[in-house]
């Protein structure tokens, strides 16, 4: 099929990816996981693999940057607090990018699932923080080292998922509600984002196009997500992560346990 610009995307289906950015941009914004549509689509459009994933994290890292602005500007994210953080999530993203084509994921493919599930029992059956403390609480910066470096290597790798993981280990390790943690997820996610993003365009793994398209469609419905996430708190957020958390399940089991 003939098209009309670099990647050979029709005007429809380039509309119709804007449509999921933006739906996949509102979700990550409240709850991570925006990849799981995002991913799917761009596979959809005819992409091949290597440029869905650079495409992807240039998209996302819009959507993320606009979340994570939001948090800091309504004073929910103290960088201070999360150097150690920013600075490992950084150097995993930027490993597990460098690795992303030949390193054998096959064994992360067919647990995945299972740790998404185990994120969603968590919320589904544990207490959710509320009102754990200040903003300026002390903050054990030690856990940040082996959080960071693992889900932004996680997330240089393959991405979907990222900003839900953050969401629930932040929750378990810090004294944080679930406001507070999201940003804390929303933030990391951008850091990762970028370091991977930077990879991949290194690499030539980017369609500019598509991916500014769909990036400017994430913004939007990232900062729609992140306002309505901040207004609504956790009572809001926490049923919202959950679905999130079980159809990211569903369609991991599905592609990696169910469909050979």
């Amino acid at each position: 099929m003939p098209f009309p610009f670099e990647l050979g995307v029709d005007p429809i289906t380039l509309a119709v990816l804007a449509l999921v950015a933006f739906t996949a941009g509102f979700i990550d914004a409240i709850a991570g996981g925006g990849g799981l549509l995002t991913i799917p689509a761009l596979l959809t459009a005819g992409l091949p693999p290597h440029l869905v994933l650079g495409t992807n994290k240039l998209c996302a890292t819009f959507g993320s940057a606009t979340a994570s602005y939001t948090f800091y500007r309504r004073k929910l994210f103290a960088p201070r607090q999360w150097r150690n953080a920013l600075i490992a999530t950084a150097i995993g993203s930027a490993l597990g990018a460098m690795l992303a084509h030949w390193l054998p994921a096959a064994w992360l493919n067919q647990m995945l699932p299972a740790v998404v599930f185990g994120c969603g029992l968590y919320l589904l059956f544990g207490k959710t923080p509320e009102n754990q403390g200040p903003q300026d609480a002390p903050i054990v910066t030690g856990r940040q080292w082996p959080q960071g470096l693992g889900l932004g290597f996680y997330d240089g790798v393959a991405g979907p998922g990222t900003g839900a993981f953050w969401t629930v280990s932040t929750l378990l390790m810090y004294p944080l509600d679930l406001v507070r943690a999201s940003g804390v997820a929303r933030t990391m996610n951008f850091v990762s984002n970028a370091m991977a993003l930077a990879v991949f365009i290194i690499t030539g793994q980017v369609a500019w196009l598509l991916g500014i398209c769909m990036g400017l469609a994430l913004m939007a419905g990232a900062y729609l997500g992140a306002h309505t996430a901040i207004r609504g708190g956790s009572k809001f957020i926490r049923p919202v992560f959950i679905l999130v958390v079980l159809a990211l399940t569903a369609r991991l089991a599905w592609q990696h346990w169910f469909n050979s």
